[in-house]
């Protein structure tokens, strides 16, 4: 997708849009092993406010939050191959002790790994503040995509009109 006809700017609404469907990122951080390590996580936020800023709830006891607190830059991936959607979000994650917020995010869903609610003891917190965004996102037909690959092939030309990438610096500065 690197050879797409358009880019944009990324704005909250844009990536909300993009990423609000999506169950699951992956949520990266810098494993204390020196790796990087990427894991599953369901983001919790209802919208991406003026605060811009993504929420998760994870376990205390887990790498995840032990990685953010020796290192808090991460990195969440959002994908969606069905709608040929595909989103990088980098930010600082910060481990926040706020009933009031883990009250607003709560829900059944997250009963599964935290059976005391919101005032689980194991309940983290984290919020990812967004520093950088960047998204690929495919409007044309598979077949539209397998015509401009193969003409691409045939003719040497990068393939055109293979949707939209865009981005966005820095939200926090």
């Amino acid at each position: 997708m690197s050879n797409t006809n358009t880019t944009h700017t990324l704005s909250r609404a844009t990536l909300w849009k993009l990423i609000k469907d999506i169950k699951f990122g992956m949520f990266g951080t810098h494993h204390t092993d020196g790796h990087f390590h990427a894991r599953p996580m369901t983001t919790q936020s209802h919208l991406i406010d003026e605060h811009d800023v993504l929420w998760f709830f994870m376990s205390r006891k887990g790498d995840t939050v032990t990685d953010v607190m020796a290192n808090p830059q991460v990195n969440v991936t959002y994908a969606d191959p069905g709608k040929d959607t595909y989103v990088s979000v980098s930010g600082n994650a910060t481990v926040v002790e706020d009933m009031a917020k883990k009250n607003e995010l709560w829900n059944v869903f997250a009963k599964a790994w935290f059976p005391g609610g919101a005032k689980d003891e194991d309940l983290a917190l984290v919020q990812v503040k967004i520093m950088h965004c960047q998204y690929w996102d495919v409007h044309e037909s598979k077949l539209v995509q397998l015509y401009q690959i193969a003409k691409a092939a045939i003719t040497g030309e990068p393939p055109s009109k293979m949707g939209e990438t865009g981005e966005i610096q820095t939200y926090n500065n």
